[in-house]
């Protein structure tokens, strides 16, 4: 018997059983590229500091920010136009807004307060004394879900704001972070992660980052056009046409996505 060979083939097996060792298989996998295409290109007002974006019985809505600039507007798709707005007292930073049975919800940033308008005529009705800071918000069509800055997502009940439960958020196994403006997509949560391109798909029962895009291309764009388009930050889903728009602060164009897988 050839024992050279032996030992090489023992040497091998080991080599093997130790790369099985090492993998760990309760590790959970990286979220899939989420490829997209711009199917349409509709101008964006450059003053909107972007905290919040819907689409709501075909029309867009818009919350913005900054301190003496916060708004909630209704924006025309096709000129980027204000066509009706309340602006938000200079004491408020304006941040997420959403919208469930004709009520439209925004939030502020460090002010501790969830304002409450009805539609059509933008009568606030209502205020909220929250605990948290403001940043993303979005509706399950029950709830309203809240980001602030952290990896976690809270939902809340739209009737007094009293939190139900917290899901944390994780890519790869890994905390997730600076999740903020949010939109709710066919039992999806999509999230603009702030300061960064990416655009995260997150299944909110297991709080998983299942699939990420990375909005680099239209973000160059928009500083190519316009030299101070900060960050991606909008993003509103007409489910009627079953349309997915995004956006970003102070960029001057607005676009109708379509992902790919």
């Amino acid at each position: 018997m050839n024992y050279k060979i032996l030992i090489v083939i023992a040497i091998f097996l080991c080599s093997c059983e130790e790369k099985k060792l090492d993998a760990d298989p309760l590790q959970p996998a990286g979220p899939k590229p989420l490829s997209f295409s711009i199917l349409q290109t509709y101008p964006h007002d450059t003053s909107s500091y972007t905290q919040g974006l819907q689409i709501y019985q075909g029309n867009l809505y818009e919350g913005t920010g900054n301190y003496g600039k916060s708004a909630l507007k209704r924006v025309d798709l096709e000129t980027g136009k204000s066509v009706q707005e309340i602006k938000l007292d200079p004491r408020f930073f304006g941040e997420g807004i959403t919208i469930l049975h004709d009520t439209v919800y925004q939030l502020t940033w460090q002010e501790k307060k969830v304002f409450v308008y009805t539609l059509p005529t933008f009568k606030k009705v209502r205020e909220f004394d929250v605990s948290f800071e403001g940043w993303g918000l979005t509706t399950d069509g029950t709830n309203l879900i809240v980001s602030n800055g952290s990896g976690e997502l809270f939902f809340y009940r739209p009737s007094d704001f009293t939190l139900i439960r917290t899901q944390v958020v994780t890519e790869g196994g890994a905390p997730s972070y600076n999740l903020n403006e949010l939109e709710y997509i066919d039992g999806f949560i999509f999230a603009n992660q702030y300061t960064y391109p990416y655009l995260l798909k997150i299944d909110p029962n297991s709080g998983m980052v299942v699939a990420k895009a990375d909005l680099s291309e239209p973000w160059n764009r928009n500083r190519s056009l316009y030299p101070k388009a900060d960050v991606p930050n909008g993003i509103a889903y007409d489910a009627e046409k079953k349309k997915i728009y995004v956006t970003g602060k102070w960029w001057p164009q607005l676009y109708e996505i379509e992902f790919s897988n």
